[in-house]
Formats: C-alpha cells, structure tokens, sequence
C-alpha cells in the first residue's frame, strides 16, 4: 500500500493568536484582539464582581507567562488595555436560561484505539509534543538568545506494514523560532536537532511502531532572521487556530472557537461533548477510529447527535447511542468548568487526561 503523507502544526505560547486565546480564557465570554503593544477586549463578563476585575493586570500576567518581558516587545507593562467589555451579573430569571443554547452550532469530536497518544491523529500528537520540546529550549538555553514566539510544521508518513500495525516516520519538519539578530544560528541549528532527535527518541519509545529517525533535513527559520514576531509582526486573535486547537487537517472541524466561551457554550460545550462520545465509542470497541457530528438549534437544551462514522465509512446507529449520553448544555457548565483554562488554551484541550471529557467516561 502506498504511504499516506499527514501535515499538523502546532504554535507557541507566544504566537499572537495564542496570546488572544489565552486571555479570552483567563476571563471566558469574551474575544480579544492584540496588534503591537495595544489588547482589545470585547464581549460581556456576567459574574460577581466583574466590575472589580483588574483588566490590566491579568493581561499582563498572560503576556509575562507566555515569555514576554524588557528584552522582547511588547513587555507587559508596555501594553494598552482598550475594553469596551459589558461588566455586571446576570440579570434576573437569566440564569434559568443558560442551559438553553443560544445559537446554532456543528460540533464535530474524534477518537482513535491509540491510548499511547491520547486517541489523537499520530501527527497531531507528535506535534505538539515536538513543539513543547522546542519551546523548552528558551529557558534550558538562554544563550540561544530565543523569544516567546514560535510555529512547528511536519509531515507524518504512514505505511500499513499489516492490516493492524501501521509504522509511521516523520518525513520532513519546518521550525521557526524567534531569535534575537545578533545570536547564534549555528548554535540554533544543532540545539534544535538534539532536542528534537531526544523528543522523537521518548516518542517512538511510547509509541510502537514509530520511527525515532529525524528526516535528513531539517528547516529551522526558514524565510531567514526570525527577531521581529509576537503581536509586533503580526496581530492576532482570539479563535483564529481552530485546527490546531482540535485535531489537525485530517479531521473535520465542526467550525465554532472554544477560547472566551464557557462550557454553556454549544461551540465549546459541543466540542467536548462530542470528544468524550468519540472516546467511550472507540473504548467499547464499536470502532478503531471514530468521528461523531453533534448539532444544536437555537433553544435546544442537549445536542442532536447526528452521525457516528467509523475508519470504514461504516455509520454506527446514532438513534440506539444517543440516550445513552447526556449531552446536555446542564452537564458541560456544572462538570466541565476547571482552572487552568490559560495553559489549556496555550497546549490543547485533550493534553489533560484528566480533563472531565478525556477521563474514562462512565455511561
């Protein structure tokens, strides 16, 4: 069988639109757009105390934690903080509402037999473990003279060896790694292949049937002096990395932001509900690889699950599955809200096994 060729990306903590989604969680219902040294903040706050919520300062905070300070611009005390947020509690009889949706939304959630890499797509999982490793040079190097920002590209080769063991390699990687002018590129180079070849090493290791060779070649910055990155070279925005944020390329995305939304949300609330779905279909054996598609109207108080497809194109019979699952916006906002929703935000909403919609659902 001739091998399959799979692309995932992933970004660092630094990237603008990260920074976006980021604060969008550290204060939920809200979407933000960053450009330069300004943060914008649109949406509503409708909890105790909104009022009182110092903006500026949890801003900051997200930017510093992401790696920004006096050596990479914008600093946090560099930053503009422009609200025009709607700031009070909900009003009366508006909580009864909340388990209401209210809007409509397709949500889509997939799950493989691969407990080794969290049930994600192989390159998606390998992805994010390589970008994490990357990311980790900034402070283990500090000579590197590296800033917060950062993207990870690769290619992922997939080749039956049996009808049951796939083998996969990693056939090409693109890096770019912010770095002050004036340093090391060499230095750059070598550092970003050990790390890499370390990674992928701990990756095969877990993952049977993984090749711990790194490709031939490497492609580390390679449109040339990558210093000027951040919400300086490019403005971003909440909700923008949608595929990175589920589960790469391969798999359909239902099209709704999860970042600013709490788990009221049909978007979000959806997602993950349809996340744990896939996951109890493929750990009760119905399937080896499943995608399930959830919808909601306007007003509806659960999701309509509308398909379950196995690897096979084989549909499994949504109409017997459904009332086995509360899919309720009642179940998502009581049992999925968590802390941590920043660094959940930065590394992936399924990296967190013992996220409610990763941990091992009970019907």
């Amino acid at each position: 069988m001739n091998p399959k060729l799979y692309p995932a990306e992933f970004v660092f903590p630094g990237h603008p639109d990260k920074l976006a989604d980021a604060i969008a969680d550290a204060l939920a219902g809200v979407e933000v757009a960053v450009h330069r040294d300004h943060v914008y903040l649109t949406g509503r706050l409708a909890c105790p105390g909104a009022q009182d919520i110092d903006l500026g300062a949890l801003v900051r905070d997200v930017y510093r934690s992401a790696g920004y300070d006096d050596a990479w611009y914008p600093g946090p005390q560099q930053l503009r903080v422009v609200s025009n947020l709607c700031l009070g509690p909900l009003e009366d009889g508006e909580a009864e509402f909340r388990e209401l949706s209210d809007d409509q939304a397709i949500c889509v959630g997939y799950a493989n037999a691969l407990a080794a890499t969290g049930h994600l797509p192989v390159e998606q999982w390998l992805v994010g473990r390589l970008a994490r490793r990357l990311h980790r040079l900034r402070s283990e190097q500090p000579a590197l003279a590296l800033g917060p920002d950062g993207k990870v590209l690769l290619l992922l080769e997939e080749t039956e060896r049996t009808q049951a063991a796939p083998s996969w390699r990693l056939a090409d990687l693109s890096c770019s790694l912010q770095q002050k002018t004036a340093s090391d590129e060499v230095a750059l180079h070598r550092a970003v292949r050990v790390a890499l070849e370390e990674a992928l090493s701990a990756a095969a290791h877990h993952l049977p049937g993984l090749s711990p060779q790194l490709p031939a070649r490497l492609c580390v910055n390679g449109a040339g002096a990558f210093e000027v990155g951040g919400p300086e070279g490019d403005n971003g925005l909440s909700g923008k990395k949608l595929v990175v944020d589920a589960y790469g390329p391969r798999v359909p995305i239902g099209g709704g932001a999860w970042s600013g939304k709490d788990f009221f949300k049909a978007d979000r609330a959806g997602g993950l509900h349809a996340r744990r779905v896939a996951k109890a279909l493929v750990s009760l054996g119905l399937a080896e690889e499943v995608t399930v598609s959830l919808a909601w109207y306007p007003g509806d108080r659960c999701a309509r699950m509308v398909s379950a497809l196995a690897q096979d194109g084989r549909r499994l019979d949504v109409d017997t599955l459904a009332p086995h699952f509360d899919l309720s916006l009642r179940h998502s906002g009581e049992r999925f809200a968590r802390t941590g929703l920043v660094e959940m935000a930065r590394w992936g909403h399924f990296a967190d096994q013992a996220a409610p919609w990763e941990a091992r659902l009970r019907l």
